[in-house]
């Protein structure tokens, strides 16, 4: 895979209560692309971040219906993933690449 398709499949880190909480347990969160699968996110993580990728988990949230002042709107769906890095792996999302 291409180092651009690597940035193609992930698309930012989720800084959250809950992201953050997930970080004492050695694990990082991403929005990625909806057709990504989970060994594409596993290489694009080691591949950008140089570090040990343990687990990847996944979830899709599909788009709500939302009114806002009496006009109906769709939110967008999309896919989380969740990277369990190995013991003595860290990724620092806040710095960037």
């Amino acid at each position: 895979m291409k180092e651009a398709d690597l940035y193609d499949v992930l698309r930012s880190p989720v800084i959250t209560e809950k992201a953050t909480m997930a970080s004492e347990y050695n694990q990082v969160m991403f929005n990625v692309a909806r057709t990504a699968t989970k060994p594409q996110i596993k290489q694009a993580v080691e591949r950008l971040f140089t570090v040990k990728v343990k687990a990847v988990n996944t979830l899709t949230r599909k788009g709500k219906v939302k009114r806002f002042k009496g006009r109906i709107g769709k939110q967008s769906d999309f896919k989380r993933a969740i990277v369990t890095l190995e013991e003595g792996h860290a990724i620092d999302i806040t710095t960037g690449l």
